[in-house]
């Protein structure tokens, strides 16, 4: 064989190469909205497996609905600010949970704080009126004095609360406990080109988690990881 031709072949095959690789990750590329339900599915996992969490099972398995957030962020001098994206799912009349629809979580406070954190947090809706705030289009925390927020945490904390008292208990991963002052005013709005992204066109909360009108197998995992 020739040198050109040993050339010409040399170049095939890279550009076979260049071809498969490109494909291949375009194939295997996870879109913003499906990483975001993956990243849900672990937070969930951590959780769960975290001995000073043993009271959410119990609480997620008398839930009405949860609201995932993997990362949220929060930090500034002076005048604070938190926010991060997440899922929520809610369970049918069958116990079975809904695919997951898109929300945003956002949050401004005055106060003396300097430097941030990240948190994983999973807020467990213990009420139906809760599920229908959460489905308005935009639901503010403390804002609907029916709706009350209880302070939990980890630990011996989370396990005094069995009673289910409150409408929403929060979870979070980096600090202890998580009072519902915390979050007063904290906003939660639907992601609508999320929900496009990962269902398609008219995909909107409703209609996704209570109507149960469109689905992605991609969720599958995340739905059966909750209690």
């Amino acid at each position: 064989m020739t040198g050109s031709a040993i050339l010409r072949g040399l170049r095939t095959a890279a550009a076979s190469l260049i071809l498969f690789v490109s494909f291949y990750g375009t194939a295997t590329a996870e879109t913003d909205s499906e990483a975001l339900v993956t990243e849900s599915r672990l937070t969930v996992d951590r959780l769960l497996a975290d001995k000073d969490f043993f009271a959410l099972e119990n609480f997620i398995k008398n839930a009405k609905g949860v609201y995932i957030v993997p990362q949220l962020v929060k930090g500034g001098f002076i005048i604070g600010a938190e926010g991060g994206s997440g899922v929520f799912l809610a369970r049918g009349t069958d116990g079975s949970w809904s695919p997951p629809t898109f929300y945003t979580l956002a949050a401004g406070s005055l106060g003396l704080q300097i430097g941030g954190e990240v948190k994983e947090v999973v807020f467990v809706l213990m009420s139906d009126k809760a599920v229908d705030a959460m489905l308005t289009s935009e639901f503010k925390l403390g804002a609907d004095a029916s709706i009350s927020v209880g302070p939990l945490g980890r630990g011996v904390e989370a396990s005094r609360s069995t009673d289910f008292s409150s409408d929403i208990y929060a979870f979070s991963k980096s600090v202890g406990l998580f009072g519902g002052g915390a979050l007063e005013g904290a906003k939660i709005f639907e992601r609508e080109s999320l929900n496009t992204q990962y269902y398609g066109s008219g995909a909107r909360a409703r209609a996704i988690v209570i109507e149960r009108k469109f689905s992605n197998a991609h969720a599958d995992p995340l739905r059966q990881t909750l209690p």
